[in-house]
């Protein structure tokens, strides 16, 4: 069931379990654009809270938690703006969420944004995960992109009078802020939310899928947090395309030019549920140690460290031909964490690499 959001008061609260939360731009979701939201649903079946951005329409948000609850066999729920925007594009913010997971708190609530700072105002609430009874406040940004960085600055700055408004409303529990924030976690903007203590979740990478199959551009979603109040807390892109199966042409056109990020509060990575004949199989959320290799059956053949030549290693996240040939001259491998012996080969390429679920067990 969608509830609309009213423009109220605030929203916030504290978390610690093995609840996954995600971030993902869906593109124009809920335009007649011919998006395969049983896809979209593929992934969103991972996660416990997405936080999304771009819904152009309701009642696409109604038709994914079907989809979901249809995969997954759980019950799934959502909060959804109202449209918000300066011209004549407009869009909504949503969060749709697993219930056995994750509560809906109250309070809801889009940003009033006394500065008219924001082209569009975030969208504040709080859930609980409920096995632990922890709280915790979420912010859902959207940025605007503008004609340069100067145009998306003040609205980068203004984060931090969110931030502080959501501690405002509930002191000493923790907060994030998530979305498409057009921008680099690495530019000088950012600069009062780190003040605060806030750091980006994912710092190697990017996020954006390139026109250039197989490639990502920018880093520009991502989750800020502080890590003393997430201190078990890992994060991770969704490569969604190599998951699927599907090439980035087929997935800008299909899904999103975004892959989602996500939060695992334990630190764990996420276990890839199995597609079964190109869809996935109803289950739900699973997590799995870092140790073990994410596997999924959306390649049909996996890439072996110690076999493949390196055209299929140049198929991993950010390996291209020159680590692709340091791969083969340093061969054997006897797992995949020895990766982290080739240079730029960093843990968050590393996790990224684990989580595209290509490599052999």
């Amino acid at each position: 069931m969608a509830l609309t959001v009213p423009v109220l008061l605030g929203a916030a609260a504290s978390s610690q379990a093995d609840a996954v939360i995600a971030s993902w731009n869906l593109k124009h979701a809920g335009w007649n654009n011919g998006k395969h939201l049983e896809q979209v649903a593929a992934v969103a079946s991972h996660m416990d809270l997405i936080g999304l951005q771009e819904v152009m329409k309701e009642e696409v948000v109604s038709e994914l938690e079907q989809q979901l609850e249809a995969l997954t066999g759980d019950e799934w729920d959502s909060l959804v703006s109202h449209a918000v925007g300066r011209s004549t594009y407009t869009e909504r913010y949503a969060y749709l969420y697993r219930d056995k997971t994750i509560a809906y708190q109250g309070g809801a609530t889009v940003y009033l944004d006394p500065e008219d700072v924001f082209s569009r105002e975030p969208l504040l609430a709080t859930f609980v995960e409920k096995d632990s009874g922890r709280a915790f406040s979420a912010a859902n940004v959207h940025i605007v992109y503008g004609d340069s960085k100067a145009d998306r600055a003040p609205e980068i700055r203004a984060l931090a009078d969110i931030y502080d408004l959501m501690k405002e409303i509930s002191p000493g529990t923790p907060a994030i802020i998530m979305g498409d924030f057009n921008m680099a976690p690495d530019e000088p903007a950012w600069g009062d939310l780190r003040t605060l203590g806030l750091r980006p979740l994912i710092t190697e990478g990017a996020t954006t899928l390139s026109k250039t199959d197989g490639r990502y551009a920018s880093l520009y979603d991502n989750i800020w947090y502080v890590p003393s109040e997430w201190p078990s807390a890992s994060g991770e892109v969704f490569r969604f395309p190599d998951y699927l199966g599907i090439s980035h042409e087929a997935a800008r056109a299909d899904v999103s030019d975004h892959a989602p990020i996500y939060l695992a509060v334990t630190g764990e990575t996420l276990a890839l549920l199995p597609l079964d004949g190109g869809q996935p199989q109803a289950a739900g959320t699973e997590v799995a140690s870092r140790a073990s290799n994410a596997s999924s059956s959306a390649s049909q053949t996996c890439i072996d460290l110690n076999t493949a030549n390196a055209d299929q290693l140049d198929r991993l996240p950010n390996i291209g031909p020159a680590r692709a040939a340091d791969i083969i001259r340093q061969r054997p491998w006897s797992s995949s964490g020895q990766l982290t012996r080739i240079s730029g080969i960093g843990k968050g390429t590393l996790s990224e690499i684990v989580a595209s679920g290509m490599l052999c067990s």
